[in-house]
């Protein structure tokens, strides 16, 4: 009996997150194997958004963007990955409550690239057109509206390099045993 209690919990929890995902993903956007995303969460895009393997979404994440997120990334709860130009602001004649969005003119997004091994903290903000460097940290509350280096950690309003993650070395050997799991390098050559 006790057997079947831990297999039925098991078969429970399953369903609960397969519906929890079906409901956060939306249109545009593709992901790959063992992609967890906790209840609360909206991820969409204006035209389209890849999300790695073996990523991790919080609750209550809303991703609105048009990018990358690679492989083996951990978002913490409360996160915002969303447009800085969302509604046009200089849309004449229009309050912006009824100006175009992204959503109808899709010249409004900017890509974001979140690098593979990236950690983002709770509720922490970070803005289109922005690219995250792979084995980067953002601190929780930061708000990100610049480009991070790879192995990099920001933090603050807005965020700023605090220091690096791994030493080169450290850096090298990680992306080394990294790369024979099978993780991707998201960006420029490495």
């Amino acid at each position: 009996m006790k057997l079947l209690t831990v297999y039925m919990r098991e078969v429970i929890k399953r369903l609960q997150e397969g519906i929890t995902r079906r409901l956060a993903v939306r249109e545009n956007v593709t992901v790959g194997k063992n992609l967890h995303v906790g209840p609360g969460s909206v991820i969409w895009a204006p035209r389209t958004l890849q999300i790695g393997a073996d990523v991790y979404i919080g609750k209550h994440v809303t991703i609105q963007v048009d990018g990358q997120i690679g492989d083996g990334v951990l978002i913490a709860n409360g996160v915002g990955v969303v447009g800085r130009r969302d509604h046009d602001m200089h849309d004449i004649g229009q309050t912006i409550r009824r100006s175009k969005w992204v959503g109808e003119d899709t010249s409004l997004s900017d890509p974001v690239s979140i690098g593979s091994d990236t950690w983002i903290g709770y509720n922490a903000v970070i803005y289109s057109g922005v690219t995250i460097g792979n084995s980067s940290i953002v601190a929780a509350g930061s708000v990100v509206v610049k480009d991070v280096p790879a192995n990099t950690i920001v933090a603050g309003v807005p965020a700023k390099e605090i220091k690096v993650r791994f030493t080169p070395e450290e850096f090298e050997e990680h992306w080394r045993v990294l790369r024979a799991a099978g993780v991707h390098w998201i960006g420029g050559s490495k």
